[in-house]
């Protein structure tokens, strides 16, 4: 393993402020020689060479085209058009449990696009998450030839949701895009309260810790220590071409907070650099592989001295490290309430 492990963003910039449109999350470590998963899913993609600043996937601060430039100054993932591309849901009403998702990302002629760059593994990165931050679903769709996108999902209950595509058209001169597009799911809904605080969470056998900070307008690092029968996990699988992926929402309008990530090895701990762009409470999702199978440890966290909804990993100004009770994920990988899971088309 090279031992100067360099960075990579899965989609968060390398500027200081919580820009416009910036991706759904980001990612530690490049490695050279990822190892395959052992089921045939979650295959940890090549390491990138370049940095994300430097293959043009970070910030998503613009569109692709001069015409119809990206909207500055907003979150990623608020917007369901942006510089010149849109978020189109072909079933935007999906049943309750298994279905299948089909969208499309079009461009500023109405036309489904088909080229896209290929960044951390993927042409393009699908999430969706309940408006009650309690599910948490990363996806992994398959592009047909007119440029549709299909992906089987299992939802758990009637509600609200938000599904958040992140990509990098091919065209000349294109940047990142996050869009983001409302999905309903029919039925009698009852909104779950935001997930206790804990400062450790357990998956499938596994503990993660989170440590640090998350203050308002001012960096802190988020540190995230896996263990597994107490014991320290030191040899972390990339996912994604990194180490830890790690995708923060804020609560309320699910809006996308800017992460840095920081250098960093094969576990046992996922450092990020972290800016929030409120006072407020988030929910932070960090995937993690080992052992051939991807894992999502969930936090709930709040910076400064706002409490969003009166939870979260930590208290006083931004704090994410207070005694709490830990939370326990059941064995699926899925985190308290369902905070889980990754699908392939």
């Amino acid at each position: 393993m090279n031992t100067g492990v360099k960075i990579t963003a899965y989609a968060a910039a390398l500027a200081a402020t919580f820009g416009a449109a910036y991706g759904v999350g980001t990612g530690v470590g490049p490695v050279e020689e990822p190892k395959k998963a052992e089921h045939g899913e979650h295959a940890a993609a090549p390491a990138p060479s370049k940095s994300a600043a430097a293959d043009g996937h970070a910030g998503h601060e613009a569109g692709a085209t001069a015409e119809a430039p990206a909207a500055a100054n907003l979150p990623g993932g608020l917007q369901v058009s942006d510089g010149g591309y849109t978020l189109a849901l072909e079933t935007p009403t999906p049943a309750t449990g298994k279905s299948v998702l089909k969208f499309s990302i079009k461009d500023a002629a109405g036309k489904k696009v088909t080229a896209f760059t290929t960044e951390h593994g993927k042409e393009l990165h699908f999430i969706v998450a309940s408006r009650d931050l309690n599910t948490f679903r990363h996806l992994h769709p398959v592009k047909g030839a007119d440029g549709t996108w299909t992906t089987p999902v299992d939802l758990p209950a009637a509600g609200g949701y938000k599904a958040f595509a992140d990509f990098k058209p091919a065209a000349p001169g294109a940047k990142g895009v996050t869009l983001g597009a409302d999905l309903s799911v029919p039925g009698a809904y009852a909104p779950k309260p935001m997930p206790a605080v804990a400062p450790t969470a357990n998956v499938d056998g596994y503990r993660v810790r989170l440590g640090g900070t998350l203050d308002p307008g001012k960096a802190g690092e988020l540190k995230l220590t896996v263990t597994k029968a107490g014991k320290p996990v030191t040899d972390l699988e990339p996912y994604l071409g990194a180490y830890g992926h790690l995708v923060a929402l804020r609560d309320g309008d699910l809006a996308y907070l800017h992460v840095h990530p920081n250098e960093g090895g094969p576990g046992p701990d996922v450092s990020f650099t972290a800016t929030a762009p409120s006072a407020g409470t988030y929910r932070l999702f960090l995937d993690f592989q080992h052992e051939g199978k991807v894992r999502t440890a969930a936090f709930t966290v709040t910076a400064g001295n706002g409490t969003g909804s009166g939870t979260g990993t930590g208290t006083g100004a931004g704090k994410a490290t207070a005694s709490a009770p830990e939370t326990t994920v059941p064995a699926t990988g899925e985190a308290t309430g369902d905070a889980g899971g990754h699908t392939h088309g």
